[in-house]
C-alpha cells in the first residue's frame, strides 16, 4: 500500500509544481507571438524587404547615371640630346644638351552624364513586373504564415487534448485509490477477500504509468509548441480548451469567395501578370533606343622645358551635350526567341492556374466532408460520454452494494475513459478540419479563433 500511496504523491507533486508556474496561453496569443518571433516568419518577411526594395524607382532604368572621374599623372627625364654632323657658325661642333629632372605633370577630372529618354518601353514594363512580384512576395509571405499559424494551431490543440486526457486520467487513479480504500475496509470487515483489494492496486499501477506518460507526452508536446513560438523550451504554460466551431452559413460565405481569397489561386493570377509583362518587356527589343548624354571636364597639363621650347602651363575647361539614337534593325533573331518562350511561358501559367482552380475547389470540397463528418463523430462521442458516464454512476453504485464485481467495476470505468478520451479527440480533430478549411478559403488569419 505504502508503494502506491508513493506513486500518487509523486503524480500530485508533479500536478502542483507544474501548475503554480503555468500561465494561461491564449490562441491569439500564442498566434501573436509567433508572428513575431517565429524564425519561419521572419525569413518570410525579410523576402518581402527584399521584393520591396527591387520595386523601388531606383531600381528601374527610370534615373540618369552620373559618373565622376580624376586623374593625375606625373613624369620626370633625364635625357641627353646630341647633334651629329652639326656645327655652330665658329666651325665647332654643336654641343650635347643634357635635361636633368625635366619634370610634366597632367590632370584631369570630369562629369559624365547619360539619361535614356526611351528604350522600347522595356523600363515600363519591367517596373510593372516589379510591382506584382513585390506583391507576390506578400502572397508568398501570407502563405508561409498561414502554414506557420497553421502548425502551431495544430500543436496548440494537442496541447489542450493531452491536458483534458491528462485530468481524465488523474480522475481514473483517484477512482482507483478510492477502490483500495473501500477494498481494505471491506477485507477488514470480511466482506470480501484479498483478490479485490489486489485487483484494485494493480488497476493503480496501470492507471499510474497512464498519468505519467500522459504527462510525459504532455511536456513533449509543450516544447514543440515553443519551437513555433521561438521561446525558452523550458517554458510551461496552461492552454485555452474552449472549442468553438464556426456557424455553417459563415462558412459557407467563406467558402463562395474562395476563389477571390485563396492564397494559392492569388500567387497564380500574380504569376500570369508577370509572364504578361514579360511578353511586352522582350517586344521592346524591337523598338530604338534614344538617350542623351553630356560631359563636363577640365585638364591641365604642366610640361617642361625641352631642348627647343620652353616649358608651358596648358589649362582648358570642356562641356559637351549629346543625343543618341540606337536601334537594333537585327539581332540575329534572339529578340524573337524571347518573344516566343514568354509566350509559351505564359500559356504554362494559364494551364496551372486553371489545374490549380480544379485542385482548390476539390480540397475545399473535400475539406468541407472532412470537417461535417468529424462534427458528426463529435456529437456521437459526446452522447457516448453521457451514455458511458451513466453506466458508469450505476455500475458504482451496484459495485459498492456488492452486486457486480471489481472486474465488471473496472469495465466500466475504462469504457467511461476510453469515450472521455475520443470525445476530446473528436473535438480537435473536428476543429483542425475547420483549421484547414479556413486556410483553403483564405480566411484563417481573419477570424477569430
Amino acid at each position: 500500500m505504502r508503494k502506491y500511496h508513493t506513486i500518487f504523491m509523486l503524480l500530485v507533486f508533479i500536478a502542483i509544481s507544474t501548475r503554480a508556474q503555468e500561465q494561461l496561453l491564449l490562441k491569439d496569443d500564442a498566434v501573436s507571438t509567433a508572428l513575431y518571433n517565429n524564425f519561419g516568419i521572419k525569413v518570410a518577411k525579410n523576402q518581402v524587404e527584399i521584393a520591396e526594395n527591387n520595386q523601388s524607382i531606383l531600381n528601374t532604368g527610370f534615373l540618369p547615371t552620373l559618373t565622376g572621374s580624376a586623374g593625375a599623372t606625373y613624369n620626370r627625364d633625364d635625357a641627353t640630346i646630341e647633334f651629329p654632323g652639326q656645327f655652330q657658325e665658329n666651325g665647332v661642333p654643336r654641343p650635347d644638351v643634357e635635361l636633368d629632372k625635366a619634370e610634366a605633370q597632367r590632370y584631369n577630372s570630369g562629369l559624365s552624364l547619360d539619361y535614356t529618354l526611351f528604350d522600347g518601353l522595356g523600363r515600363f514594363y519591367n517596373y510593372k513586373s516589379l510591382k506584382e512580384q513585390y506583391q507576390l512576395s506578400e502572397l508568398q509571405a501570407r502563405e508561409t504564415i498561414e502554414n506557420t499559424v497553421l502548425q502551431l494551431l495544430s500543436i496548440y490543440f494537442e496541447v489542450a487534448r493531452l491536458s483534458e486526457n491528462v485530468n481524465v486520467l488523474k480522475q481514473a487513479l483517484e477512482i482507483s485509490k478510492d477502490r483500495i480504500t473501500r477494498a481494505e475496509y471491506a477485507f477488514e470487515y470480511g466482506q470480501n477477500t484479498k483478490l479485490n483489494i489486489l485487483n484494485a492496486q494493480v488497476d493503480v499501477t496501470n492507471d499510474s504509468i497512464n498519468l505519467l506518460n500522459a504527462h510525459q507526452q504532455l511536456s513533449n508536446t509543450k516544447r514543440d509548441l515553443n519551437v513555433v513560438l521561438n521561446q525558452n523550451l523550458n517554458d510551461t504554460f496552461k492552454v485555452d480548451t474552449v472549442v468553438v466551431f464556426i456557424p455553417r452559413l459563415q462558412l459557407d460565405d467563406y467558402i463562395s469567395l474562395a476563389k477571390d481569397n485563396n492564397v494559392a489561386l492569388l500567387q497564380t493570377k500574380k504569376n500570369l501578370l508577370i509572364n504578361e509583362y514579360d511578353i511586352k518587356i522582350s517586344r521592346s527589343g524591337y523598338l530604338p533606343t534614344i538617350g542623351l548624354n553630356g560631359t563636363y571636364g577640365w585638364n591641365l597639363n604642366q610640361s617642361a622645358a625641352s631642348a627647343f621650347f620652353p616649358g608651358t602651363n596648358n589649362e582648358t575647361y570642356n562641356f559637351s551635350l549629346g543625343a543618341r539614337l540606337t536601334w537594333n534593325l537585327f539581332d540575329g533573331g534572339g529578340t524573337t526567341v524571347r518573344i516566343r518562350n514568354a509566350k509559351i511561358a505564359y500559356e504554362n501559367q494559364e494551364l496551372l492556374k486553371k489545374q490549380i482552380e480544379i485542385e482548390v475547389d476539390r480540397d475545399i470540397l473535400n475539406a468541407l466532408d472532412i470537417y461535417e463528418n468529424r462534427l458528426n463523430i463529435y456529437a456521437i462521442q459526446e452522447q457516448n460520454v453521457i451514455t458511458n458516464q451513466n453506466n458508469f454512476e450505476r455500475s458504482k453504485e451496484q459495485f459498492q452494494l456488492g452486486r457486480i464485481t471489481s472486474i465488471e467495476f473496472r469495465q466500466a470505468q475504462i469504457n467511461l475513459l476510453n469515450a472521455q478520451t475520443n470525445k476530446n479527440l473528436a473535438k480537435y480533430d473536428a476543429k483542425l478540419a475547420e483549421l484547414q478549411l479556413l486556410q483553403l478559403t483564405g480566411q484563417l488569419l481573419n477570424v477569430e479563433l
